[in-house]
């Protein structure tokens, strides 16, 4: 019996999880920081790019038999997933009885454990390459501030931690993004990344 095999070749989906990335965490930061006010055009970038490009890019990198990629992807378009809704029920529309009912401790409970996820696969980051790493401690420190801030510790500075946190976020999700682009368009390192730290793996 012959036996062919057919191997599939699909592009690095981490440009697109990027993008989508840098995209919900600018327009949320403009929130944060009094720039515009409200969640209502928040919601569409948080349900589109945040989630659904994230997911896209998870999905993907689990072909590619990227494990701490799929997860990363994977559990961040959760979470915007998670905070578009939370917005819908704070803003009513699944009815008043929700929004009556809202405990925003839950929430700050939500943030701690992503905190917790952040903390080790920050962890991770070390060894992808430099800019990844920055991103993830930035999320660190968002994840910080949104836990602090919502269990009404120190709230002002907190709040501003997550704030600031979240623009540099998108900064370094932007040019990570263009490196991945461009990088694997031009065949070279035109934009640098940064090589990984080499502490875990050799």
């Amino acid at each position: 019996m012959n036996e062919n095999k057919v191997k599939i070749v699909t592009a690095d989906p981490s440009a697109l999880g990027l993008f989508g990335l840098a995209i919900i965490t600018l327009v949320a930061s403009s929130q944060k920081l009094g720039l515009t006010s409200g969640v209502s055009f928040v919601i569409p970038w948080a349900i589109f790019l945040g989630a659904s490009a994230q997911l896209m890019a998870s999905i993907h990198d689990f072909k590619h038999n990227n494990t701490f990629g799929a997860t990363a992807f994977g559990a961040y378009a959760f979470f915007w997933y998670s905070v578009g809704f939370a917005w819908l029920i704070q803003n009513g529309v699944f009815g008043p009885t929700l929004a009556a009912a809202i405990d925003p401790k839950q929430l700050a409970f939500a943030y701690l454990g992503y905190l917790i996820f952040t903390i080790f696969m920050t962890i991770g980051a070390m060894e992808t390459h430099k800019v990844l790493f920055i991103i993830f401690v930035l999320i660190d420190f968002l994840f910080l501030g949104l836990t602090l801030s919502t269990f009404g510790i120190a709230e002002h500075v907190t709040h501003n931690i997550a704030a600031y946190s979240e623009l540099l976020i998108a900064v370094f999700s932007f040019y990570g993004c263009g490196a991945s682009v461009l990088n694997t368009h031009f065949g070279k390192t035109f934009l640098p990344v940064g090589k990984p730290f080499g502490i875990f793996k050799k």
